[in-house]
């Protein structure tokens, strides 16, 4: 496409929602009964690790820190999809694309970054457990979720500012359920070699350099677990990285899948079921996968369900 064909867009609008009603409340109820149990499944573990002493450990810091930066990452897209879903016009500003995008893509590579850090620990507190209290302060574990929020969102951020810096094109559909990188860059005129290497540049950074740190800190811990005399040792240590492993693999499987491509090669239905998946499907399942091989969370969500509220019990 050349500029030729440009204009100045004040609004995109989304294809990829069903035209037909039925189709419309259906897809309206089953992503709102996922949506709420992904809300009460992370709200569950936020409260479980902030009000219960026995879960006041990096470890469980991290988790509650990942659950909570899932939360926002939800709520960025999905409640604005619930809405377009009951709507005819589904429309959304420039600025309102470049908004949902920048949080969107930010918090997606906050949690890339933060689970790097819960490898990282994991590294420390197995392959260096007589350093690892005085490694992992609390002071430590707050700087390393920090970090991977600004990270990510600074990253997000000259991102979007760089696509939202080119031309579009007079086509202003996105054949997509919300703004994402590589719907979006299909609608630039001035498409180029150029333009695709920034974007894999970022996604890089964002994705692929996180990790081959976890790669790298699970080939230590690997090494590690196989040199334990202990078969009692190896089974926890199994048992403590088997959880965040899962998680890994769906995140990084589908955010590769999704970004570390050029954008020729996008395919929108292919890329909208994927998307749904790292979007809806992975923080359905993180607290469900770090919860059910955890008898300490699992003990914590018990009690925290069961207790009672001290203005009702008095």
């Amino acid at each position: 496409m050349t500029c030729e064909n440009c204009s100045v867009l004040r609004e995109f609008v989304f294809l990829a929602y069903p035209s037909c009603s039925e189709l419309r409340f259906l897809s309206f109820f089953g992503i709102s009964l996922i949506y709420v149990f992904i809300v009460a499944g992370n709200v569950l573990i936020v409260v479980s690790v902030w009000i219960e002493s026995c879960l006041h450990v990096p470890m469980y810091y991290f988790l509650g820190s990942l659950s909570w930066i899932e939360l926002c990452y939800t709520a960025a897209v999905v409640p604005h999809i619930l809405a377009n879903t009951l709507q005819t016009e589904r429309t959304i500003t420039l600025l309102g694309c470049a908004t949902q995008m920048i949080f969107f893509i930010g918090l997606g590579s906050a949690d890339c970054l933060l689970l790097a850090a819960m490898a990282l620990d994991r590294y420390i507190a197995i392959c260096h457990p007589l350093q690892y209290p005085l490694i992992t302060t609390f002071t430590f574990c707050v700087r390393l979720v920090v970090a991977s929020v600004v990270i990510g969102l600074f990253l997000s951020l000259q991102l979007v500012a760089f696509i939202f810096s080119l031309p579009f094109c007079q086509a202003r559909g996105i054949e997509h359920f919300f703004c994402d990188v590589p719907p979006v860059m299909r609608l630039v005129c001035t498409s180029s070699h150029l333009h695709e290497q920034s974007v894999l540049v970022a996604a890089t950074l964002a994705i692929a350099v996180p990790f081959l740190l976890i790669a790298a800190s699970y080939t230590c811990i690997l090494a590690a677990v196989l040199n334990m005399h202990s078969s009692a040792g190896r089974y926890r240590a199994f048992c403590t990285c088997s959880s965040h492993l899962t998680v890994v693999v769906l995140q990084y499987g589908c955010c590769a899948f999704m970004y570390l491509r050029p954008v020729s090669n996008y395919h929108p239905k292919q890329d909208q079921f994927i998307s749904l998946v790292y979007t809806l499907g992975t923080p359905l399942l993180n607290p469900l996968i770090y919860t059910l091989r955890n008898t300490d969370m699992k003990g914590a969500l018990g009690r925290v369900l069961t207790r009672k509220c001290p203005s009702l019990s008095s």
